[in-house]
């Protein structure tokens, strides 16, 4: 399984933003709780229905986003 499979897309839903499967945490809010200077850990202290994985997941999307960016078009 990726990563990547934790996170859906449903409209309706948290604006139409890609969250974590089965809650309504985006992946933009674990990123901004990361770059505000959160650790992982005390994100999923934060929020019992996310695991390390889930951090990692919102990194590896982040990562992925930048990359198809990054490709001149």
């Amino acid at each position: 399984m990726s990563l990547l499979d934790l996170i859906d897309v449903r409209p309706g839903v948290r604006s139409g933003k890609p969250c974590f499967v089965g809650t309504r945490i985006t992946v933009y809010d674990v990123l901004e709780y990361l770059a505000a200077g959160m650790s992982g850990d005390e994100i999923v202290g934060d929020f019992p229905e996310l695991t390390a994985d889930h951090v990692r997941a919102a990194l590896e999307f982040a990562a992925l986003r930048e990359r198809r960016l990054a490709i001149p078009a």
